[in-house]
């Protein structure tokens, strides 16, 4: 177990490591195609980041762990949206506008609540996962025909030959941390009793969150809010309709999760939904929003281990 626990720590460095080669390399490609910052950070950064929750997802699904497949994803968007996004506007109150609010909000909610839909027998369907992918193919390309709305500075690139391998070894590091660490934290849950659901929503959700947490956190204290927020609502899309979506579709069979996966997709779906709010009122997601966004989380993380344990 203490090798398993090693493993998890070395794994998840690996994963933020990988995680911040692709998000680097991926960046100066998008600025040099003169993309903006919000759609650098809806795209581009988002699925960089997101790129742990592939490769932990797609594992698990291969070796027929629905559990942890499902339950990384929704652990991951509620630990973004309650803790780092709590985090970030705890360090600073970040400004929003209508396209946050109408285009990606309203997306975020549909996307959720989509994911509700199909889990409501606790089953994903191969169809759903096609489907799912295809909602996210859409609005990525509705998002670069609308790339020339004059909101956002575009920055200049700055494009290195060199950022196509560290593309590449980010992806090979971040794959590979990926397959030891699912290994890893489905023997911890086995060894402590903890099922795998549980393990997958808190350990390794928060784990493969960590590439969204440091791209977060640096935006916001460099001023590039649109990065920051940008980021997280895209790596939640990303988690969803792509993640879920490419896990649904190769899966051997059909994808059945804990029914105690209902409850944390509920808090999810309530959660974007809050979100969504707090951003359209005042314009601004305040500090004091920040500090019950983190409470929501903790107390999410106490009530699934006592229910486990109990």
């Amino acid at each position: 177990m203490l090798l398993d626990i090693v493993i998890i720590i070395g794994c998840t460095v690996g994963l933020g490591y990988g995680a911040t080669l692709i998000v680097e390399a991926a960046s100066r490609m998008s600025r040099r195609l003169g993309v903006s910052e919000l759609v650098i950070g809806l795209t581009v950064v988002a699925f960089g980041t997101s790129a742990p929750e592939f490769a932990i997802t797609i594992a698990a699904t291969l070796k027929d762990q629905a559990d942890i497949s499902v339950s990384n994803v929704v652990g991951s968007n509620i630990f973004n949206l309650g803790f780092i996004l709590g985090s970030v506007i705890m360090v600073r109150a970040i400004q929003t506008n209508k396209k946050l609010v109408y285009r990606e909000g309203l997306v975020l909610i549909g996307a959720t609540l989509v994911l509700l839909f199909f889990m409501r027998d606790l089953t994903l369907q191969r169809y759903e996962g096609f489907f799912m992918l295809s909602l996210l193919f859409i609005y990525i390309g509705y998002l670069f025909y609308q790339r020339e709305t004059p909101i956002d500075e575009i920055p200049e690139g700055d494009f290195e030959w060199r950022d196509i391998p560290r593309f590449l070894a980010g992806i090979v590091l971040i794959v590979t941390s990926g397959h030891f660490l699912v290994d890893s934290a489905v023997d911890i849950a086995r060894v402590l009793g903890i099922s795998e659901w549980v393990i997958g929503v808190t350990i390794v959700a928060a784990g493969t969150s960590a590439p969204e947490m440091a791209t977060s956190l640096i935006g916001v204290l460099r001023g590039h809010e649109g990065i920051s927020l940008g980021n997280l609502i895209g790596s939640d899309l990303f988690n969803l309709l792509g993640v879920l979506g490419l896990a649904g579709i190769i899966q051997a069979g059909t994808m059945q999760i804990d029914p105690a996966g209902m409850n944390s997709l509920i808090l999810l779906s309530g959660m974007v939904i809050l979100v969504v709010i707090m951003m359209r009122t005042g314009w601004r997601l305040t500090r004091w929003e920040g500090a019950l966004l983190i409470s929501i989380n903790l107390l999410r993380w106490i009530i699934d281990f006592t229910t486990t344990t109990s």
